[in-house]
């Protein structure tokens, strides 16, 4: 079996770069994350105040058959040509 020294060092030649911090590059750190936190709060929220407030909508819509008699006893224009 051949010595996996030398293919380990060759390795971790290549994997130390990737492992050290630039200092010239930017990252969004500790406030990135904050800020992100505080938005996802403020998101999770308003859906839920949303939610809250579609619960109190009613989608029930008025029976046609009331319309046309509201619109033969106010004497509208449409009920008088019929």
């Amino acid at each position: 079996m051949p010595d996996m020294s030398a293919s380990v060092s060759l390795a971790m030649t290549h994997l130390v770069p990737l492992a050290e911090a630039d200092e010239n590059k930017v990252t969004p750190g500790v406030l990135g994350f904050l800020v992100f936190a505080v938005m996802a709060l403020a998101v999770w929220g308003l859906m839920k105040s949303m939610n809250k407030h579609m619960g109190k909508v009613d989608f029930k819509e008025p029976d046609a058959s009331r319309e046309e008699a509201d619109q033969k006893t106010t004497g509208t224009p449409e009920a008088q040509r019929s």
